[in-house]
């Protein structure tokens, strides 16, 4: 289905988006659009909504479950807008979102649906899931002057750290880190310093009075917690090639990077147990 605008489905959500769970596509450009939705589709999510600009083409052999929202994603706003908006018109249903060149990975994700997952969370009484953006790049710059290729990915195996959050008063919030790594770190002198973090709560339950504030946190504190407060819970990570893509699009960086590589990058193998084996996410009490 095509909608012409954010508003025309919301309008229509409730009747043609009844099942979840449901995942926000937000395409910025051409990159590796067919590749993302096919990876989510096969996650098996029930709905998959890509907002991209009208004059941007999809490809062809789109599955079922795809829906087109004309929308601009380039606005400071859009993620904000779209997440507010959709929450508001699909209570009590999981949500997840991502952009284009990004891949969902959670444990067991290649024998378990999506489904699977969030009925286990919600067996944990919990209504988000933490996860952690991995950056993807390539070894050849040369070869691939965007910094994508899927089958040649590289990752960082280490250099990740998390700093306990405060509130505005300088108090330690509970349970809440602010992560960095991967690109975002090595190349932090090119990165905005409100974009270094590569924390993200990707799944949450939409409820009545949860919004999504600028930071891309929620003004529900439990949503913001990687754990609930008697055990560890099951994390997930975005392998994404999205900073890569910046760093390579942005005329400085490109000028003074000639490669991503350091003796820290390991291949993407692709299977969730690669970031199991680096703690890169954990199963919690899933088996």
């Amino acid at each position: 289905m095509h909608y012409p605008s954010l508003a025309a489905l919301a309008n229509d959500a409730k009747r043609s988006l009844s099942s979840g769970p449901v995942a926000l596509i937000l395409i910025e450009d051409e990159v590796e659009v067919a590749s993302t939705i096919a990876h989510h589709a096969q996650a098996g999510f029930a709905h998959l909504l890509a907002f991209c600009t009208p004059d941007l083409a999809l490809p062809t052999d789109l599955p079922e479950t795809l829906h087109r929202v004309d929308c601009d994603v380039s606005a400071e706003d859009a993620l904000e807008t779209i997440t507010n908006t959709l929450i508001k018109a699909l209570p009590d249903q999981w949500l997840y979102y991502c952009y284009n060149a990004e891949y969902l990975f959670y444990p067991f994700c290649e024998h378990r649906s999506v489904s699977e997952m969030l009925s286990f969370m919600r067996e944990e009484r919990r209504d988000s899931v933490m996860s952690y953006i991995i950056d993807l790049y390539v070894d050849d710059l040369t070869a691939h002057p965007n910094g994508v290729d899927p089958g040649s990915a590289y990752f960082d195996k280490s250099g990740y750290y998390a700093l306990a959050r405060e509130d505005k008063d300088g108090a330690t919030l509970e349970r809440q880190v602010n992560v960095f790594g991967g690109l975002r770190w090595r190349f932090e002198e090119h990165i905005a310093k409100a974009r270094q973090r590569t924390d993200r709560v990707s799944f949450f339950r939409a409820q009545p009075g949860l919004q999504m504030l600028p930071d891309r946190s929620f003004n529900m504190a439990e949503y913001n917690t990687y754990a609930c407060p008697w055990h560890n819970n099951l994390t997930a990570a975005i392998c994404s090639f999205r900073t890569a893509k910046a760093l390579r699009r942005n005329p400085g960086s490109r000028a003074v990077i000639d490669t991503f590589h350091w003796p820290q990058s390991e291949p993407f193998s692709w299977q969730s147990q690669q970031l199991l084996d680096l703690g890169l996410m954990e199963p919690g009490q899933w088996f």
